[in-house]
């Protein structure tokens, strides 16, 4: 089959990596320094699952691809829209789109029943360009677990995990999902079909949309933040508005807040991906993971002033740093 990575760093690299390496015709797209790089030496993935070197394809222009079976786009939330179009060329009739991004997705309502069905969320897609060029009918929804660095251009190191849940918006076990799936597991990955990718969802939100940007004010880790009583009491406020949200959605959370905090704690210190961007002088995720679920909130009229201050504060801390693209 074939596979292009859209978006080929920590992640998207990592992936399309090990199905090069079992036999998968795969594209990577990418650019600058670590484009450079794979063209002339490969892709070096060393760590957890192995080291081994692959060369696949790669360019920074999608109409050298041309038409897939499966893209993956694997970027940062607020980095898609601005490529959705640029992804024309890559799309056949019967090309699916995995999306490998963090945070509350743009075609949550796709296909949903009620007064919220096919709603567009402007916070993560932004004049429905996404909805537009990509369209929620190509989408296979993708939760991710696995941690990845670029060390070097054109080398990165797998740090934990090898999980991808895989599901499709509909909740049906499709022929392309199950196909993915069975692609995934034999490029060495666990990549469970999950017939309610929402709920899946949900609960790396939930931790999520709490611990990211109360790392990001505080600086603190996850075991930090979770055994300290008063910013855990602020993590337990955030999250219990996302668990109404959530429940209003028809989201039921399977574990309890205190075990879903005593969990994060038990990574220990681990800096999030939030904190680590503003370390690095990155752009941040905020609007994915907090703003969507505080414009949830209003669409389903529960209140979040927990989640709306947490929001606040990171907004405005990154807009001075020059991190925040919304």
């Amino acid at each position: 089959m074939k596979f292009c990575i859209y978006g080929a760093g920590a992640i998207g690299g990592l992936i399309g990596a090990h199905l090069a390496r079992s036999g998968e015709d795969v594209t990577l797209i990418a650019r600058g320094a670590h484009l450079a790089a794979m063209r002339e030496k490969g892709l070096r993935v060393t760590g957890h699952g192995g080291d081994f070197t692959v060369h696949p394809r790669v360019t920074e222009d999608p109409a050298e691809a041309g038409p897939q079976d499966y893209v993956i786009v694997a970027l940062k939330a607020h980095q898609v829209a601005s490529i959705a179009e640029k992804m024309n060329p890559l799309l056949g009739p019967k090309t699916a789109v995995v999306m490998a991004v963090n945070g509350l997705p743009w075609w949550y309502f796709h296909g949903l029943e009620g007064p919220l069905k096919d709603r567009r969320l402007p916070v993560v897609d932004p004049g429905d360009l996404q909805w537009k060029y990509v369209g929620p009918e190509r989408v296979i929804g993708c939760v991710v677990y696995p941690a990845a660095e670029v060390v070097a251009p054109g080398e990165l190191r797998h740090v934990e995990n090898d999980r991808f849940s895989l599901g499709e918006p509909d909740n049906t076990k499709s022929a392309r999902v199950t196909a993915l799936s069975k692609a995934f597991m034999a490029a060495g990955f666990k990549a469970p079909v999950k017939t309610d990718i929402r709920t899946e969802i949900w609960v790396k939100l939930w931790g999520n949309v709490a611990f990211n940007p109360i790392s990001a004010l505080t600086g603190g880790t996850l075991k930090s933040i979770a055994e300290d009583p008063a910013t855990r009491a602020v993590v337990r406020g955030v999250m219990n508005e996302a668990e109404a949200i959530a429940n209003k959605l028809g989201v039921t959370m399977p574990i309890p807040v205190e075990k879903r905090i005593d969990g994060a704690a038990g990574v220990g210190e681990h800096k999030t991906s939030m904190l680590q961007d503003f370390e690095r002088g990155r752009p941040v995720e905020l609007d994915a993971i907090v703003g969507a679920v505080a414009e949830l909130g209003r669409l389903v009229a529960v209140p979040t002033p927990m989640i709306d201050t947490v929001y606040a504060l990171t907004r405005h801390k990154a807009v001075k740093a020059g991190l925040y693209t919304g």
